[in-house]
């Protein structure tokens, strides 16, 4: 595939050569170019470049002004300010960029890959064995399907890690009682059967009714709990049979996971579940090396590793505890061994952890743990991608009318629902079953959207009827867009779309133009700062810029057989940067809505 250079890029190569030609001492300097409401681009470096030569910032802005090459790309440079430069580019670069791009038979728009991709492994979408999902599970999966989704668009090789909860205490308790009631995880139909949402629903309330039933005998009869706390021993032991009671937990739950999953569009595989349990035989060797290096140190029994910084409210310090005084683990000692794992194993450059902001001092001292025995280093380094906390309309932590936490499941298909209705009250010539199946992608790609279109780390409220809105910064508004561009491209028939660089653009088809090139600058950074919502801005300036090209320029009637063909070019470009753009965000776009 040819990687297509962007018009920021031309441009910004022109005004560095004229620079060093300028001031030899500049050569490498950057011009500081930005998109600009002035002209199409500004550049702000002179002014600091001059300042350190001792040159007067307009004169060496005007010797540059002679010095740039004009004609094929910059149309006109201009001196403003104390010393900026004003630049616009020629409509004929804007379209034969564009041409170049459309002609990119990979998908990629000719957005190059990256020179020197590395591998990151990504741990996210991390439920709890034999408990129900809850809008708390949200946002690790949907940030960090789309995390790896850019990071792959990059090139980058990404591992995905679900960080399951598949250990502790909890399961002598419940295998002692599937133990005693054997029939309790059975399903209606084969257990064997692919995963549905029935099968889904039907795994997730066996384990709801024995997690209930199991711990109601736990707390009422002494004689359950004292063989329950056995069963415990058995399982840390590696007891056969026991391990084979709580392989039937962890089984059911992936049933009812993958449903969840497959709801929210998102595929998981086998492989790439990783629970707790899988770094077990682990633990023992992580803790001998901490020791052994002086890294942790026993205190009251206890292998610790403490910290200047983290100090208690009586402000003695808080460690992080590796190994209990009984010889039982903490997470600590698992997410270590996680380190351990996917640095020497998978080989990674970067750990990423989407993970709830409110865990971000933990994972402080996990890393920096980690970095002390040189786990991490200079060339393997670890990020939190912590996200706040999903809130209700009143602006408090989302919870039903009985105060408790809300089921994922019934949030997704209200979602579904809302926008079903939406979806058949704008529908003219769809069937029952597409007015199903678009409801779901709008849904869907609406609670992702709302998610991600909010920088990860802040708070957001969900809001059902702002998400499914016809108007404003949703996921609806973009998948609008891209049904009315097919809904043209149809109806445009046996006319092509097809670039004509010879013509002359309005000033809607430029900013359209000029904004659908820069694509790929904006999926690079997204990608590389792990920030989804910078995609998510870009897209609905995108769709933005496109309403206001419809409004003010006719495409079927336009004047000339060749400014249709050149508008129709325009559109199919920006529905092409549409679609791409939100797969990477992991939402459909409906040919027709």
């Amino acid at each position: 595939m040819a990687s297509v250079t962007s018009l920021t890029d031309l441009v910004n190569q022109r005004l560095a050569n004229a620079l060093a030609s300028s001031l030899p001492e500049a050569d490498g300097a950057d011009p500081l170019l930005r998109r600009s409401d002035r002209a199409d681009y500004q550049a702000n470096g002179i002014l600091a470049l001059a300042k350190k030569a001792k040159a007067n910032p307009r004169e060496l802005a005007a010797e540059v002004v002679s010095r740039v090459a004009t004609g094929d790309v910059i149309a006109d440079v201009e001196v403003s300010g104390p010393g900026f430069l004003n630049i616009t580019v020629t409509d004929g670069a804007i379209t034969r960029n564009l041409a170049a791009r459309y002609a990119d038979d990979t998908g990629r728009l000719g957005v190059p890959l990256a020179a020197h991709p590395g591998t990151t492994v990504i741990d996210y979408a991390q439920p709890n064995v034999a408990k129900e999902m809850h809008v708390g599970h949200l946002r690790s999966a949907v940030i960090g399907d789309a995390a790896v989704r850019l990071l792959e668009f990059t090139g980058e090789k990404v591992v995905r890690r679900h960080h399951i909860g598949d250990w502790g205490t909890q399961f002598g308790m419940l295998i002692q009682y599937l133990e005693e009631h054997p029939h309790e995880l059975d399903h209606k139909e084969s257990a064997d059967a692919e995963v549905t949402e029935e099968s889904g629903q039907e795994a997730m309330s066996n384990l709801n009714r024995l997690y209930k039933a199991a711990r109601v005998l736990f707390d009422s009869d002494e004689e359950f709990k004292t063989r329950a706390r056995r069963r415990v021993v058995d399982l840390q032991a590696g007891d056969p049979a026991t391990l084979a009671m709580w392989q039937r937990f962890v089984d059911e739950s992936k049933i009812y996971f993958y449903s969840v999953f497959d709801k929210l569009d998102m595929k998981i595989r086998d492989e790439d579940v990783v629970g707790e349990s899988g770094y077990n035989d682990m633990l023992a060797e992580t803790c001998r090396m901490l020791e052994e290096s002086g890294v942790a140190v026993r205190s009251e029994g206890a292998l610790c590793v403490f910290f200047d910084d983290v100090k208690g409210p009586d402000g003695q310090p808080v460690p992080l505890i590796v190994q209990k005084s009984d010889g039982g683990y903490g997470y600590a000692a698992t997410d270590l061994s996680a380190i351990r794992d996917r640095v020497f194993h998978l080989k990674a450059d970067t750990l990423v952890y989407v993970v709830d902001a409110r865990q971000a001092l933990h994972f402080k001292m996990v890393f920096e743990t980690a970095r002390r025995i040189g786990w991490l280093g200079d060339d393997v380094h670890a990020v939190q991608l912590a996200f706040g906390t999903v809130l209700g309309k009143d602006g408090k932590p989302f919870k039903t009318r009985e105060g408790e936490t809300v089921r994922l499941v019934d949030l997704l298909d209200e979602a579904v629902e809302r926008a079903s209705a939406v979806v058949r009250e704008k529908a003219q010539d769809l069937s029952e079953e597409e007015i199903a199946e678009r409801g779901a992608q709008v849904g869907i790609g609406a609670v992702k959207y709302a998610d991600l279109s909010t920088s990860a780390a802040r708070d957001y409220k969900f809001d059902l009827d702002q998400m499914v809105s016809l108007n404003g910064d949703t996921s609806v508004y973009l998948q609008y867009a891209y049904a009315r561009i097919q809904s043209i491209l149809r109806k445009a028939g046996e006319v092509r779309p097809v670039a004509h660089p010879e013509l002359e653009l309005t000033a809607a088809e430029r900013a359209l133009g000029l904004h659908a090139d820069s694509f790929g600058e904006v999926a690079t950074e997204a990608a590389a700062e792990y920030a989804p919502h910078k995609l998510a801005a870009y897209l609905y300036q995108l769709a933005s810029l496109y309403t206001s090209f419809y409004d003010k320029c006719p495409v079927l009637k336009a004047e000339t057989p060749a400014q249709v063909e050149n508008r129709l070019f325009l559109c199919d470009v920006t529905a092409r940067t549409l679609t791409q753009g939100m797969a990477l965000l992991g939402i459909r776009t409906p040919e027709k809505l």
